[in-house]
């Protein structure tokens, strides 16, 4: 199965990457995209079909995938990243928030939802039971 990106599709649509974030972009395509296989199977669903049918979905899953890497990319692999983080002085206050925590590869509910992976859960409470 091909991937649903290329390293040419980040760099159109991210930015040009140095020759070590090219090495890291190769290597998580086929896992970003065969993480989206197992996201659409577990709603019943066919992504490689639905890539066919469509161009237009093509180019949003391509569009998924190039931000799920670019992210994965940003993630800093020397020193944990901080989303935000406040100091104080004498009071001897630190506080911050963690990027990713625990790491690793992570694929957000928008962007299930960009691609209509995201299964609808409905149901019914019946107070008064069966006459």
């Amino acid at each position: 199965m091909a991937d649903f990106a290329t390293i040419q599709d980040i760099i159109e649509l991210w930015r040009p990457m140095t020759p070590q974030e090219t090495d890291r972009a190769t290597a998580l395509l086929p896992v970003v995209s065969d993480s989206l296989r197992e996201e659409a199977i577990k709603v019943g669903k066919n992504i490689d079909a639905m890539v066919l049918e469509s161009t237009t979905y093509a180019n949003v899953v391509k569009s998924v995938v190039v931000d799920i890497v670019s992210r994965t990319l940003l993630t800093s692999t020397s020193n944990e990243p901080m989303t935000q983080m406040s100091e104080s002085a004498l009071g001897y206050s630190f506080q911050g928030s963690f990027l990713v925590p625990g790491g690793g590869l992570f694929i957000k509910k928008t962007e299930l939802a960009r691609l209509g992976l995201r299964k609808q859960r409905y149901g019914v409470i019946d107070f008064y039971g069966e006459n």
